[in-house]
């Protein structure tokens, strides 16, 4: 299963390991527990501190354990983890081994503290690219804390599963029996929704901070750029945000980042913060920014709230929060939300297979997720409200030869059906003025982006679609506050370009510093929560 190359790599990892490790698994007389059969023996073949046993009991079947002998550490996949969960198989067994999972040393402590029995089983599809974020964090916390387990549950292995439980996005993680979260979920977010008083120790970590020269608001490339450029230039800088690659991480295939040919979002956001943790750069993940508090005077302080009550402050501010999918806004869209309204093809297009869908949104992402879902569902219908596709025509002549693809212009989505439990139909109004229902069991909404910028209104300038208006040094309307990438006015919302602006407003930053100095000697009030 395993090409040559990966196994050099593969190798080379579990020499790593501290302690010998057992794959034990459960299996039974299908194909996919042959093909598991397969991949532990394989990797087994790799180390003499990795042994396969076929002793194990579990009632999924294909299933496997990774457990450290002696101990009650372990690591469970209901899976064959491949595509973008062999990275997490990979993690589990040099974790489960007493490699230390990189994780804040007080992180690690309230994880171990954490009172209580706690049972996950995570629904992934191998296709997704958020899935791993969520199976990594958890396992990282059983092997922290033995009164913690997870199990990793591949939804194509598990049908009847997936279908009693009515999954239909991934990832979807349950707690001792009970729905716990859907979406992508950091660990600090994780241990925030079990521990409650773990927002006010984040907050307490934080609150004796020094002022920063620059302070980054945002994880995507724009904020990654400018944390490179600012740091460069020997600024105090600081970068807040949820997550590294933000919007990145949602995307696929990316295939026009000059100097890259081809990566993925995982793969780019990885890189991004693989660079950015080359410089003397204070990150502050798995955090959002609540309220802006411009600085009394021109060259002072700044106060920057953050949702866990945490104030930071900065001499100057770059505001690179991004934006976020866009919704129809239709009666039936939030009630069929995870129930057969979907918004990451990549991550949920699986569980749709032989099913007829619709994809809403004739642009780039639009057209690239009916392309996808045509391989998988039975039929795609593709609406776009206007006369004509936007996307790019290389995308464009790709779809038309499709045979399962139905293109429907002049088309706008006025309301999402279903029976309470599941997505059945869509009605649209057609260029004729009359509606017109389709029967299917999928819609995927892909109409754009919206920039996350609602916590700035009142403060700064916005345009009437949310953007914040920047100039060409990108400048905000407030001394000392710059901003770059899809959250501004700057035209083509392209990864390439937020880089580029992540640049300009950290030189741009720099350059505001050198001029205007800080006010003196009279000590300004900071900004408390």
């Amino acid at each position: 299963m395993l090409q040559d190359p990966i196994k050099t790599q593969l190798k080379g990892y579990l020499a790593s390991l501290a302690h010998p490790i057992v794959l034990e698994a459960s299996l039974d007389d299908t194909p996919k527990s042959r093909e598991m059969h397969e991949l532990l023996h394989e990797v087994a073949a790799l180390s003499d501190k990795v042994q396969v046993s076929e002793a194990g009991q579990a009632t999924r079947r294909p299933s496997f354990v990774i457990r450290r002998d002696g101990t009650k550490t372990q690591v469970t996949f209901a899976a064959i983890p491949m595509g973008h969960e062999f990275t997490s198989f990979v993690l589990a067994m040099l974790q489960v081994g007493g490699h230390p999972p990189k994780i804040p040393d007080d992180v690690a402590a309230r994880i171990r503290a954490l009172p209580g029995q706690y049972s996950f089983e995570t629904y992934v599809a191998l296709s997704c690219q958020n899935c791993p974020d969520v199976v990594q964090a958890l396992n990282a916390m059983c092997v922290l804390n033995p009164n913690i387990h997870n199990v990793t549950i591949d939804g194509a292995l598990f049908p009847d599963e997936v279908a009693a439980r009515n999954i239909m996005s991934v990832p979807q993680v349950y707690l001792n029996g009970q729905l716990f979260e859907t979406g992508r979920l950091e660990i600090e977010q994780i241990l925030a929704l079990l521990d409650a008083d773990a927002p006010r120790q984040a907050a307490e970590k934080l609150k004796d901070i020094a002022p920063f020269d620059v302070l980054i608001i945002g994880e995507g490339p724009a904020g990654a750029s400018a944390a490179v450029y600012a740091a460069r230039k020997g600024l105090r800088t600081g970068l807040v945000g949820d997550r590294f690659g933000g919007q990145v991480m949602d995307t696929a295939g990316i295939e026009n980042f000059i100097s890259i040919p081809e990566t993925d979002g995982p793969k780019l956001s990885a890189a991004l913060e693989a660079h950015v943790r080359q410089y003397d750069v204070d990150i502050i993940s798995g955090q959002r920014a609540k309220e802006l508090f411009p600085a009394p005077q021109p060259g002072g302080l700044h106060g920057v709230v953050l949702e866990n009550g945490a104030v930071l402050h900065s001499r100057t501010v770059i505001l690179a929060t991004g934006a976020h999918w866009r919704h129809l806004g239709v009666p039936g869209e939030e009630e069929y939300r995870n129930k057969g309204v979907a918004y990451c093809p990549h991550c949920d297009g699986p569980f749709y297979k032989g099913k007829r869908v619709a994809v809403a949104g004739g642009g780039n992402s639009g057209v690239e997720a009916a392309i996808d879902l045509a391989g998988i569902v039975a039929h795609v219908t593709l609406l776009q409200r206007g006369s004509h596709l936007k996307a790019d025509k290389v995308l464009q002549d790709k779809l038309h030869t499709l045979s399962n693809v139905t293109v429907l212009t002049e088309a706008l989505t006025t309301r999402i059906e279903g029976n309470g439990r599941n997505v059945t139909g869509l009605t649209y109004r057609g260029g004729d003025g009359a509606d017109h229902h389709i029967d299917l069991e999928g819609v995927f909404v892909q109409i754009g982006l919206l920039p996350n910028t609602g916590w700035l209104k009142g403060t700064l300038n916005l345009n009437d679609f949310g953007e914040i208006i920047v100039n060409d040094h990108c400048a905000t309307s407030i001394p000392g506050v710059f901003a770059a990438g899809d959250a501004t006015t700057t035209p083509y919302k392209q990864i390439v370009i937020a880089v580029g602006e992540g640049a300009t407003a950290a030189l741009s930053a720099f350059d505001y510093l050198i001029r205007v100095p800080a006010p003196a000697p009279v000590p300004e009030k900071l900004v408390t929560a």
